[in-house]
């Protein structure tokens, strides 16, 4: 096993960190929050340009032909910038949804837009009751000749009001892991609603409510009532994605108010040469080291199709979860009491953290996860 980053790697992770620098900015990340859309078309169109949407997609569908944990060291340096929009649920839950669950015919209609910047993709999976295993899964899903009929409500489903297509698992039949089906739903299907939710994070996150909404029984991914093994895949993708952004977050909080502790004066000299200030940003780098090292096993794992990468899964987003919580309080407190306004970005880090912790699982659900696997 090699962590290292290969040079590859290396010079896409440097043109990415100077690229968003430069296009986008804190106040592009703020205006966001602001908008309907909740992400800017014309970055989301500079990225496509670069390749980026369709980095992980191999050539013959038009995209770049590199991997998972390339893309990993992208998400990295979209946690840095706080990059809002779509892009974890197209490339991750959209791309590998086809990549793994498709059929010839799928992954040359959508992978192709996907990684043009054309399509937008976001899986709708969790349901009223929050749930990321498998009973999570309710909302049915009948056959109808040669058509599928939903009905129910999906929850907290990320940028599902400017997607083109849902990643939608149904419940077609049984119960637990049987009886799950996955569909591509046109997302501008009739009966199809939409409602953005209020989050700390300022993010767009919907609830989706399904009526009478047909989908045709061409768009099913892989067999009917056999998706469950294609949606845990997704769930531990999505996990370490967001277990990327996260160490990429907690990185930039930490040097942001390392270098506050060094400017910023009180009784005479910087608040850094105070004991209480220095023990905090000791265990700020100790966290974001440790965050770094861990989610980057895990991702190896998953590219690697490691036989026990479910461990590392869960270890890493339970760790990378309270690791970045704690580091996001910490620079809270050193800069005090403006830590706390919106005039300052390092609140827009605390902010975002708590949502990136949350998704796919925080480190309770994820701790729950791994003492099963110990057969506790």
């Amino acid at each position: 096993m090699d962590l290292g980053l290969t040079e590859e790697q290396q010079m896409l992770q440097q043109s990415a960190r100077e690229f968003l620098e430069r296009e986008c900015p804190e106040k592009l990340v703020r205006e966001m929050e602001e908008d309907e859309k909740g992400y800017s078309p014309e970055l989301w169109k500079k990225m496509a340009e670069l390749g980026w949407q369709g980095l992980n997609i191999p050539e013959q569908y038009g995209g770049v032909g590199l991997g998972y944990l390339d893309l990993i060291v992208l998400l990295e340096e979209f946690g840095r910038a706080l990059v809002p929009g779509p892009f974890i649920p197209t490339t991750v839950l959209g791309a590998y949804a086809i990549l793994e669950g498709g059929n010839e015919d799928q992954k040359k209609t959508y992978l192709p837009k996907i990684a043009s910047g054309e399509a937008i993709f976001t899986l709708a999976f969790t349901e009223p009751s929050a749930r990321f295993d498998a009973e999570g899964i309710q909302v049915p899903a009948k056959r109808e000749g040669d058509q599928y009929v939903i009905n129910g409500t999906k929850l907290f489903v990320a940028d599902a009001h400017v997607a083109d297509y849902l990643v939608v698992p149904v419940r077609s039949g049984g119960s637990g892991e049987d009886g799950l089906s996955a569909l591509i739903v046109d997302a501008h299907s009739p009966g199809i609603s939409y409602t953005v939710l209020k989050t700390i994070a300022s993010d767009k996150q919907c609830e989706v409510v399904f009526k009478d909404v047909k989908v045709p029984a061409a768009n099913l991914l892989g067999q009917e009532g056999k998706a469950w093994p294609l949606l845990a895949n997704l769930l531990r993708k999505a996990a370490i994605a967001e277990a990327a952004y996260l160490v990429g977050l907690a990185t930039e909080d930490f040097e942001i108010s390392v270098n506050y502790a060094k400017e910023r004066v009180q009784f005479g000299r910087p608040i850094g040469s105070f004991q209480a200030i220095q023990h905090k940003a000791a265990d700020m780098v100790t966290d974001v080291d440790g965050a770094r090292f861990i989610m980057y096993r895990a991702a190896w794992a998953l590219a690697e199709n490691e036989p026990d990468a479910d461990l590392y899964v869960h270890m890493a987003k339970a760790w990378c979860s309270d690791a970045s919580r704690r580091v996001v309080a910490h620079g809270q407190q050193i800069h005090g009491g403006i830590g706390f306004t919106k005039d300052y970005k390092i609140q827009l880090f605390f902010r975002r953290q708590k949502k990136a912790e949350l998704m796919w699982g925080d480190g309770d659900f994820h701790r729950e996860e791994l003492a099963t696997h110990l057969g506790l």
